[in-house]
């Protein structure tokens, strides 16, 4: 089959993922593969603890600094220090605490450290978000 016939090949790649990536580059300034790796690594915490910090404003049902009436007693109360193993190696993160301790988040479940299994890492799918695996 000639070229002349098959059609052009689609780019599936989405704007905004080429504009995370650029980003990434202008940041980091990446000059090997290594330094690619590394900077996804620095990247994997502050991902993990934004969806962390989601995960605690579904379960009290209010967002951090919510200065409002709450319907609970129940609040955020500090953090707890992790490393997790990733397949892009070590990373330190802290995970948010509630002051009664019923947080149990799914992202990371507690004495959970290994996120290389995609049995243990899902995101919470019963609040309209997407599953996420690595």
């Amino acid at each position: 089959m000639s070229n002349a016939l098959m059609a052009p090949r689609k780019n599936k790649r989405s704007e905004a993922s080429k504009a995370i990536a650029q980003a990434i580059i202008d940041q980091y300034q990446p000059a090997s593969a290594e330094d690619m790796q590394d900077a996804l690594r620095d990247i994997f915490g502050p991902m993990f603890e934004a969806m962390l910090q989601g995960e605690m404003n579904s379960h009290l049902g209010y967002e951090t600094n919510d200065h409002g009436y709450k319907e609970t007693s129940n609040r955020r109360n500090g953090y707890t220090h992790k490393s997790l193993k990733t397949t892009m190696g070590e990373v330190e993160i802290d995970t948010p605490r509630d002051r009664d301790g019923s947080f149990a988040p799914q992202l990371i479940p507690k004495r959970s450290k290994d996120v290389n299994n995609p049995a243990s890492v899902s995101l919470l799918s019963g609040v309209g978000k997407p599953q996420i695996r690595f």
